[in-house]
């Protein structure tokens, strides 16, 4: 009767030290969790060395998942930080965090989580900062961030200090009054930031990026091609740089439903406004057409702005959209082309037409084709 029960005391015996055993060995996958989500904490509460000197607050990362895999482990976050002047709301990043795990060097045989490496998670942008050293220049209005080969900040920084004061002429209307300017240190650096092929951009100054319509959202960047900005004269740059800034003046009124050749032609309008610039000097690829007899039978539409094809049509779009509002504003007056930038961002194209010109779209574009004629031949 005994013998059972010596068995029964030999087979829970092991079963206890195994579970002693392994209280004292590998800690739960909870505990580990929470320490590699408390390094990421202490990661995040210091931005990283080549940021110094650059106005961010409220740097954190938001941990969405968590992957430890023995003395490794893989993190997915959402980096969300602010320029301070600059942002009015958070600006977010997906990012991907690596961790080892290892003794923490104080004789005590404890262990530590320790990040690694943070990059942008799979099909998510990078941030300027990825590419390598961030070089900080400020101007009256603006924010320069140059990347490592970028060309002259200061440079940017004083055209971008006399392009805020002429949107803000051509815009009467509250906005920050300021931007920020990224300038990578490549055509094929600034592909990467913006997620799209280099020849998407090939020849062009600088893109702006940022939130449409109202709302808390980041400032809007103005993204410099080194390359297209350097093929500028004074001039071009001038025009380039006002142009994109007067994208982020218009951004809270700029709307799905604003059509791109009211958006980009009242960008050039305000960038030309004010210079003895002609329409044949303003619109060359259009001039040329409209002496083959070519004259456009219609306002330019939304494929009609799109990158990678005929630069010579592209060019036509974007020089018909400013003789368009050019038309506006000196027939109706500039209130007037303010006003309908505000309502075609808020009601239909006919109807914004009718409450501020009076007319509908086919009698603005007879009035504009007629221009046309008389202005480019």
């Amino acid at each position: 009767m005994f013998a059972p029960r010596r068995r029964r005391v030999v087979l829970v015996l092991p079963l206890l030290l195994c579970v002693l055993l392994a209280g004292c060995g590998a800690r739960p996958a909870g505990t580990a969790e929470r320490d590699i989500r408390r390094a990421v904490a202490d990661w995040s509460r210091v931005p990283p060395e080549r940021l110094a000197g650059i106005p961010l607050e409220g740097w954190s990362y938001e941990v969405t998942s968590v992957r430890p895999d023995g003395a490794r482990a893989f993190v997915g976050a959402e980096l969300r930080y602010r320029l301070a002047g600059y942002d009015t709301a958070p600006g977010g990043s997906a990012r991907r965090l690596e961790l080892v795990r290892e003794a923490t060097g104080d004789g005590g045989g404890g262990e530590q989580w320790r990040v690694t490496a943070d990059r942008p998670a799979p099909g998510a942008l990078p941030q300027l900062w990825d590419q390598g050293p961030v070089t900080e220049v400020r101007g009256t209005h603006s924010l320069v961030l140059g990347g490592e080969g970028a060309p002259d900040l200061a440079a940017i920084a004083a055209e971008a200090d006399r392009a805020v004061p002429a949107a803000s002429a051509a815009w009467p209307r509250p906005w920050a009054g300021r931007l920020v300017v990224l300038v990578p240190g490549s055509l094929d650096r600034m592909a990467e930031l913006l997620g799209r092929p280099a020849d998407a951009y090939r020849g062009l100054g600088a893109v702006t990026t940022g939130h449409v319509g109202a709302g808390p959202a980041p400032a809007d960047r103005v993204v410099v091609n080194p390359e297209g900005w350097a093929q500028l004269g004074e001039e071009g740059r001038r025009v380039v740089l006002t142009h994109e800034v007067t994208h982020v003046a218009t951004r809270a009124a700029t709307t799905a439903t604003t059509p791109l050749w009211l958006s980009e032609g009242f960008a050039d309008w305000a960038a030309y406004r004010g210079t003895p610039t002609t329409p044949k000097q303003g619109a060359p690829a259009l001039a040329r057409a409209v002496r083959r007899g070519e004259v456009p039978a219609a306002l330019p539409d939304t494929e009609a702005f799109a990158f990678g094809g005929d630069p010579d049509a592209l060019a036509r779009a974007y020089e018909g959209s400013w003789l368009a509002c050019r038309l506006i504003a000196e027939k109706w007056g500039e209130a007037a082309l303010v006003d309908l930038y505000e309502r075609a961002g808020r009601e239909s194209l006919p109807t914004a037409l009718q409450e501020t010109l009076g007319v509908d779209r086919a009698g603005l574009t007879s009035a504009w084709r007629e221009a046309l004629r008389s202005e480019l031949r």
